[in-house]
């Protein structure tokens, strides 16, 4: 019987889900995170530790439910959204990613909104701290070694996508929230982007929550205890996932 296995990317803990192919829980584990506050307003973690905690939470299901672990056909993930990791050309992490409810670009906000009116028409909402692409223009601002070097800018569960398939890939509900994403268009905004100083190139690509994301490499496969090349699905942020999980999903529900 095939299983399945869901990996949430939370801000305090990264959980994970094994259910059979009737969406019945077989069992869940989970694994604690810690958040670096290191100026007034400031939240960033160490995106390794999403990995090491995921590595730990699947070892966990791994030794509880043996033959159904081995069983798993497909991954899917969620995880906090707006966080910026951001890589270089090698894929290095250049710095803590900044997180969700980091507050330290609320000036970035202000004057992208001067510079394009039409921003929140493109984004779909007003630009807010919390969202990726102020984050993006603070580093610019306040740390332009680091941003010289990034070739890529992820989300939080996109990073751990990175560690299970080595590809750059996003889902249409975790890009909405960076407000880079033109939401019309479903793809990435050359003029929301062009308020950071960032280009396509430095995005990953973007599929629907549903569609495969990449697949898992033989490095990581072995690593995890699992067979290579399963699936892992586009996904979606924690917000667009819970929806779903809650059958919210109709025009008029909400949660």
């Amino acid at each position: 019987m095939p299983t399945f296995l869901g990996i949430d990317i939370g801000t305090s803990e990264v959980k994970a889900l094994l259910l059979d192919d009737q969406h019945h829980v077989i069992g869940t584990a989970g694994s604690t995170l810690e958040v670096s506050r290191p100026h007034p307003g400031h939240s960033e973690q160490d995106p390794a530790s999403w990995w090491s905690a995921t590595g730990i939470a699947l070892k966990a299901l791994q030794q509880q439910h043996p033959a159904q672990y081995a069983a798993v056909k497909a991954i899917g993930l969620s995880g906090q959204m707006h966080g910026a990791v951001l890589l270089d050309a090698a894929d290095r992490v250049l710095r803590p990613a900044i997180l969700w409810n980091d507050t330290r670009s609320a000036r970035e906000c202000e004057e992208m909104m001067a510079a394009l009116p039409a921003a929140a028409q493109l984004a779909g909402s007003l630009i807010m701290p919390g969202f990726t692409a102020p984050k993006l223009r603070w580093v610019a601002k306040h740390e332009p070694a680091v941003f010289a070097q990034v070739a890529k800018v992820l989300l939080p569960k996109d990073y751990v996508r990175l560690m299970l398939t080595g590809e750059h890939i996003s889902d249409m509900s975790d890009a909405s929230g960076t407000a880079w994403l033109d939401v019309a268009q479903r793809a990435w905004s050359p003029e929301l982007l062009a308020l950071t100083g960032m280009t396509e190139k430095q995005m990953p690509r973007v599929v629907e929550g549903s569609a495969p994301g990449g697949a898992l490499s033989a490095t990581a496969a072995s690593a995890l205890g699992l067979q290579s090349g399963i699936v892992v699905a586009g996904g979606a942020g924690d917000n667009a996932s819970s929806a779903i999980g809650m059958g919210a999903v109709n025009a008029g529900e909400g949660f």
